[in-house]
C-alpha cells in the first residue's frame, strides 16, 4: 500500500526505533495522527529538548543534563564500589532496587566482533583511568547475561585484576516466580553456581 509522503516518512522514522517493525510503526504513526495537534507538538518538543540537553557524564558516562551527573555528585555514595553496566538504562534499573549505594560506570555497549564493536569502541579506557585514580575496593561487572555481555565481563576482569582491584560479577539465576522447566541451560547453570547457604 502506498502512503502519502508525510505518513510514509513518519512510519519510516518509527521503524528506526529498536524492536519496532513495519506493523508497529504503522500503529504508532496512526496513533500519533489521532492525537490533538498540541500533544503532537509537545511530544516533538520533548524529543528535541531531550536530544539537545542530555549528554554523557564526564566521570561515569551516564546520561545526564548536568556534568557530573547527580550520582557522581552525591557525597553520600560509596566511592569504594563501582558497578559497570552496558547502558544508561541499566543504571535506572539498578537504582530502582535501591540496594546499591556505590558509583556506576557506563560502557555504552558490549564487545561484539560480529557487529564490529571491540574494546576501543566502548567506554573502557576511561574506566581504567578512573580505577587507577580513585582506587575502589571492588568493581562489580553487571553486563547482560548473554554472549556479548559475558565476553565483555571476561575482558574487563582480565584487564582489571592486575590492578589489584577485587572484580566481581553479578549473580545470574532464576527470576522470582519462574519455573525450572522453562529455564534455559545457561540460566540453570548460573543459578547453581550462584547458590548460597540458607
Amino acid at each position: 500500500m502506498r502512503y502519502y509522503d508525510s505518513l510514509a516518512r513518519l512510519i519510516s522514522h518509527f521503524q528506526k526505533l529498536p524492536g519496532v517493525g513495519q506493523k508497529t510503526a504503522q500503529r504508532l504513526a496512526f496513533f500519533v495522527l489521532k492525537l490533538p495537534v498540541g500533544e503532537v507538538e509537545s511530544f516533538a518538543a520533548a524529543l528535541v529538548d531531550a536530544r539537545s540537553k542530555l549528554a554523557h557524564c564526564s566521570q561515569c558516562g551516564n546520561m545526564t543534563d548536568q556534568d557530573p551527573c547527580h550520582i557522581c555528585r552525591d557525597g553520600k555514595r560509596s566511592k569504594t564500589h563501582i558497578c559497570v553496566v552496558q547502558e544508561s538504562r541499566d543504571v535506572l534499573a539498578l537504582e530502582r532496587v535501591s540496594d546499591f549505594k556505590g558509583l556506576y560506570h557506563v560502557l555504552h555497549g558490549a564487545i561484539s566482533p560480529l557487529e564490529g564493536v571491540g574494546p576501543d569502541e566502548l567506554n573502557i579506557k576511561s574506566l581504567l583511568e578512573r580505577v587507577s585514580r580513585e582506587k575502589p575496593e571492588e568493581v562489580i561487572i553487571a553486563t547482560n547475561p548473554n554472549v556479548q555481555g559475558e565476553a565483555t565481563a571476561m575482558y574487563l576482569a582480565q584487564i582489571l585484576k592486575p590492578l589489584g582491584i577485587q572484580v566481581t560479577r553479578i549473580a545470574h539465576g532464576l527470576p522470582v516466580g519462574g519455573d525450572l522447566e522453562y529455564a534455559d541451560e545457561m540460566t540453570l547453570s548460573r543459578a547453581l553456581e550462584g547458590r548460597k547457604p540458607l
